[in-house]
């Protein structure tokens, strides 16, 4: 199994709360960049000369609908994903048309991300994205008549100045058109807009995690499942790309600040576009994936860490004290735990951090 992330690092304005690797661009994404990106593929081919043959494909950003449809094509026919490769690629609704959707989904893109973040045009001119709820409502029906039966949309919340209403208008727009759904807390990073100069109105940690509970449970009711800390699936979409980051596989990076992990060695590209149309970034190492990076991932992930597979892959068992902690954590309603998987409900999630450092 293979996952390729391929980073498209232009925007046509940064976000106020985005610190991802990405510059705003009048245009487009420049062919000079896509050229890069073939560049580094042929890179890693297996013999320089035959496409990699990825098992999932992810372009992500930035903007990746800022791409055309030919440049889409041009990557996906580099890459040479296998028959029935799950191909994502994020879009905002600003920057599509039914014609441009319908040109990714002949291009071969497959399943679609799509950022809507809320219902509420309010909000979304506070964190500055430049579409309106209106907007992203026709993107993900055109997704539909474009051909797309995959659909995922994000979800922020406790937003400056939230409400449970702004959440349940939000989960409502998504709901009819999204078969897949991923539902992320606002983190305030320091490089970003909001960073510098804090919004008022942001929930506080015990009202943020009130609008996460109410949001699992609101989109539980519609029909999705939670499979992971921020993400919901109707059956069979869940999303097949960043299960392989949750488990530990093989996925291939390209781009300024991608990261990758293969045959157990991780290494990423430093942040930087002029480097990277230049060929002078350098892959630089990130060490190895250990027994720890396992237990973090698969404690993300509803299904959990199983004990025997822990053992198994990196010869790690829990000791009697970690052993014991994971029962005070099923005891106080923050996991579950029968002796042989370890998952954390909704309410361990939210503290998912504090547990792995007292597991860890």
């Amino acid at each position: 199994m293979l996952g390729l992330y391929i980073h498209i690092p232009y925007c046509r304005s940064k976000c106020a709360y985005c610190d991802f690797a990405s510059a705003a661009v009048k245009g487009g994404v420049p062919d000079e960049y896509v050229d890069a990106v073939l560049r580094e593929l042929w890179r890693f081919s297996p013999c320089g000369s035959t496409p990699l043959r990825p098992d999932t494909v992810y372009l992500g950003g930035g903007t990746p609908s800022l791409l055309t449809p030919r440049q889409v094509s041009r990557i996906l026919d580099a890459a040479g994903p296998v028959p029935g490769a799950e191909i994502t690629l994020e879009a905002n609704p600003d920057t599509v048309t039914r014609d441009v959707l319908a040109g990714f989904r002949a291009a071969g893109v497959n399943r679609l991300s799509v950022g809507v973040q809320t219902a509420s045009d309010e909000s979304l001119r506070r964190i500055g994205r430049r579409h309106t709820a209106a907007e992203a409502a026709r993107t993900l029906k055109d997704a539909r008549a474009a051909g797309f039966e995959n659909i995922s949309g994000d979800i922020m919340l406790a937003l400056p100045h939230y409400t449970a209403d702004e959440m349940r208008d939000t989960v409502a727009l998504l709901a009819g058109e999204c078969t897949h759904i991923s539902a992320y807390l606002l983190k305030i990073e320091p490089d970003t807009v909001f960073g510098r100069r804090a919004p008022d109105g942001v929930p506080g940690d015990d009202e943020a995690a009130d609008f996460y509970l109410a949001c699992v449970d609101e989109l539980a009711a519609r029909g999705y499942r939670q499979y992971e800390i921020s993400n919901f699936a109707q059956p069979g979409f869940e999303g097949r790309h960043n299960l392989l980051y949750w488990d530990c596989r093989d996925y291939l990076g390209i781009g300024p600040s991608a990261h990758s992990c293969m045959s157990g060695k991780r290494f990423f590209t430093p942040r930087g576009t002029d480097a990277f149309l230049r060929a002078d970034a350098v892959y630089t190492p990130d060490g190895d994936c250990t027994a720890q990076d396992y237990i973090m991932l698969r404690l993300r992930l509803a299904e959990g860490l199983s004990l025997a597979k822990l053992q198994g892959r990196f010869g790690v068992s829990l000791t009697p004290a970690q052993t014991a902690f994971c029962r005070s954590l099923a005891q106080n309603g923050l996991a579950r735990f029968d002796g042989e998987t370890l998952s954390l409900t909704p309410r361990g999630m939210l503290v998912q951090n504090s547990v792995l450092t007292e597991l860890l």
